[in-house]
């Protein structure tokens, strides 16, 4: 049973996207290992830009600054 996490950050999808992510990845697990579909699972998290940090620094402070 393949288990698939998808990190991003909270604005970073809307419901049809993340919904195309999902099978998406079911397609492509099922393409290139032959994995069953009906067995795997996609959890897609959402991670405030508090909480994420790049270089030592949060996404929000990042964002911020411009970069």
């Amino acid at each position: 049973m393949p288990y698939v996490n998808i990190k991003i950050t909270r604005e970073g999808a809307n419901a049809e996207q993340k919904a195309e992510l999902i099978a998406g990845v079911t397609e492509l697990l099922q393409r290139v290992l032959n994995k069953n579909p009906a067995t795997t699972v996609v959890v897609i998290d959402e991670v405030d830009t508090d909480n994420w940090g790049i270089a030592g620094e949060s996404i929000t402070a990042r964002r911020a600054r411009g970069q």
